[in-house]
């Protein structure tokens, strides 16, 4: 039997400027606003090219606001993805690289893996309530 992730709920303070962080800063594609109450609210969006979705809303989760930390995203161009974001409005931290690929031990310097092997650059960003995220570089295609 498979189990594929589908959604993970995210806790933030005010759905409406979420919304427009994920759907028009980051470029998630909005999926559903479905707000059938002043206490249910579901809000969800999805990654371009993701099997996985995040949702966002009233009534979903007990968790604070800004307490999701570390959520991964990929892309086949970490430098590619950052420039977007900047263009977009967002504020990612710089590009990093594991400093030895193959025994890593959770240690980073500045800028792309020179080699551009999988999993080894990244970058952060934050969502207005400080939800994280890891965007790390796989696939990479020069």
């Amino acid at each position: 039997m498979n189990w594929a992730l589908e959604v993970l709920t995210l806790s933030v303070s005010d759905v409406d400027k979420a919304l427009e962080f994920y759907r028009d800063r980051v470029g998630f594609t909005l999926d559903v606003d479905y707000h059938p109450s002043d206490g249910f609210r579901v809000v969800q969006l999805t990654p371009p090219g993701s099997a996985c979705s995040i949702q966002l809303g009233t009534g979903l989760t007990d968790a604070g606001p800004g307490s999701a930390r570390a959520t991964y995203l990929a892309v086949t161009d970490a430098e590619a993805a950052h420039r977007e974001l900047t263009s977009r409005g967002v504020a990612p931290g710089p590009l990093r690289h594991k400093k030895n690929a193959d025994t890593w031990q959770g240690d980073w310097e500045p800028g792309l893996a020179q080699d551009r092997r999988d999993y080894a650059s990244a970058f952060d960003f934050a969502d207005p309530d400080g939800n994280t995220w890891v965007v790390q570089e796989i696939g990479y295609q020069p």
